[in-house]
């Protein structure tokens, strides 16, 4: 049989709370067993020359307890007892067990009880088949199943121990704590009955009506609904699917924490983040995640990875998710799409992502600037684009230079994931090579145009410019290449900023300066 390391440490907790109870047991001394009334009690020597046969409401005294039985064996020489029916052992005013049979010796003070054992101590009640308790060490303990009742909470297991004094039980192999939110099974559990917290160690599964839960360490308190698990947490709920090393919860307030490889898998939205700290609110409908925060958005053909310093979800009182906030180093990458920004939001609602801060959007061979950016989402792939203020596209063409695009405000349109068509409003410039192809597909070039017009459409095949449409009268020139000066052929407020696009789904974790 294997020894995992919870059961060594589930048996050293055993251990040390016997040693306690055992070293304070020493101090006392054995008791007595006094007869103090019987309907009828005789010498039987049939059962033996020192046996006292006592019949009829039988009441003895062990010392600071009392005895209550149908009929016993009392050997007074060798001070012990054997009782039948209705047995029942009064210790204080809180301690009562019952059973069918008991053997108690008074030397030992050991008493072990058979067939329809019932503990109750307060508001806690124990039934088993068969009992051990010493009332030196005030443990109790049974070993073919047992269970314990406690206001709501129901648990049983195959052997336990309950220490009277402590209100402390131990549960070992096949542990079930039936709660009415929950059915909880464990390897090993302690269970304190006044305040009400169960501490469980092995493999443990916590279900509920729309939860479930699986750990292999932790504790719970049954009253206040706070839990703490450790080790190979995982939490599936309606929506959500939570892994984590570490998750702490409270249950009234909805605050919780998660800590060191998290992912939360997201089936409605498909989406999955990952990092190593989470703060989650549920009243205040918001979970914040950082420490290598990352968030995929999973489609079949195409993923989109996101990662920032911090990533913050919120949700409605169905815990929906509404927005995600991406905060300070935001880079994404998509085998079609990549960008990067200071911060960005992607709403569900409306299906749109939004850069801000100096963000820098690459499709294909296109970069696209602006002061921000928005990117409408249909079917999970890009539908359109707008680029407000200062909007700028380029596309390096072969070694010649570079096809540049220039206006105040652009929208860009894709189809089949590839940037088709620009709408330039205000102010808008363009640079691009004119190139021939030729018959024989050489590549040869014509000219530099240059033009100026307030309003214009751009047409891209295979993600370069094949026609310009003026909607006002353009001021246009076609320069041979030599007629035009290097700094001609850049516009104002030129950046090729290709050396910061992420080439992988590893590279979003890099940034502009490391």
């Amino acid at each position: 049989m294997k020894i995992t390391l919870q059961t060594h440490l589930i048996n050293y907790f055993i251990l040390i709370f016997l040693l306690l109870n055992i070293g304070e047991a020493f101090c006392q001394q054995s008791s007595i067993i006094i007869l103090k009334k019987a309907d009828f009690w005789k010498n039987d020597k049939n059962l033996g020359e020192d046996i006292e046969r006592i019949i009829g409401n039988a009441e003895f005294e062990l010392d600071s307890a009392s005895l209550f039985c149908d009929s016993a064996y009392l050997n007074k020489k060798k001070n012990n007892i054997d009782a039948f029916g209705h047995v029942h052992i009064k210790s204080g005013d809180t301690l009562d067990i019952y059973s069918d049979l008991l053997n108690y010796d008074g030397n030992t003070r050991i008493a072990e009880l058979h067939n329809n054992v019932t503990l109750i101590d307060n508001q806690t009640t124990l039934t088993t088949n068969d009992l051990i308790y010493n009332r030196k060490s005030k443990v109790a303990n049974y070993y073919s199943g047992g269970k314990i009742v406690n206001k709501d909470n129901q648990l049983t297991s195959l052997i336990g121990y309950y220490f009277t004094k402590q209100k402390e039980f131990f549960f070992k192999d096949s542990v079930v704590l039936i709660n009415p939110d929950y059915v909880m099974t464990s390897d090993s559990l302690m269970y304190n009955t006044v305040t009400e917290i169960a501490y469980f160690q092995g493999p443990t599964s916590i279900t509920g009506e729309d939860k479930y839960v699986y750990c292999e360490d932790g504790w719970y308190d049954t009253k206040s609904g706070v839990t703490l698990m450790k080790i190979k947490v995982f939490i599936i709920n309606k929506e959500q699917t939570i892994k984590a090393d570490t998750v702490f919860y409270d249950k009234v307030s909805g605050f919780g924490e998660a800590f060191n490889n998290i992912t939360i898998i997201d089936t409605v939205q498909n989406i999955v983040a990952k990092g190593n700290y989470l703060r989650y609110n549920k009243t205040k409908e918001f979970a914040y995640l950082t420490d290598s925060a990352q968030a995929i958005l999973i489609d079949k053909n195409d993923s989109l990875f996101l990662h920032a310093d911090s990533l913050i979800v919120t949700f409605d009182s169905l815990q929906s998710t509404k927005k995600m906030f991406a905060y300070y180093k935001a880079k994404f990458y998509r085998k079609n799409l990549q960008g990067l920004c200071d911060s960005l939001v992607y709403n569900f609602v409306d299906s749109t992502i939004n850069l801000y801060n100096d963000p820098v959007i690459w499709s294909e061979e296109n970069q696209l600037t602006a002061d921000s950016i928005k990117i409408a989402i249909t079917n999970k792939t890009a539908d359109s684009l707008t680029l407000y203020n200062s909007a700028f596209i380029i596309s390096q063409n072969d070694s010649l230079g570079f096809n540049q695009i220039k206006g105040k405000n652009m929208i860009g349109f894709f189809k089949d994931n590839e940037l088709r068509k620009i709408f330039v409003s205000g102010n808008a410039e363009t640079i691009y090579y004119v190139i021939d192809d030729g018959e024989n597909k050489e590549r040869e070039l014509i000219g530099i145009n240059k033009s100026i017009s307030n309003y214009m459409i751009i047409y891209l095949i295979d993600n370069k410019v094949k026609d310009i449409l003026y909607l006002e009268k353009p001021d246009k020139t076609l320069f041979p290449e030599d007629d035009l000066p290097a700094e001609d052929k850049i516009l104002k407020g030129f950046r090729w900023l290709d050396e910061f696009r992420p080439k992988n789904k590893s590279e979003i974790f890099k940034w502009k300066n490391d």
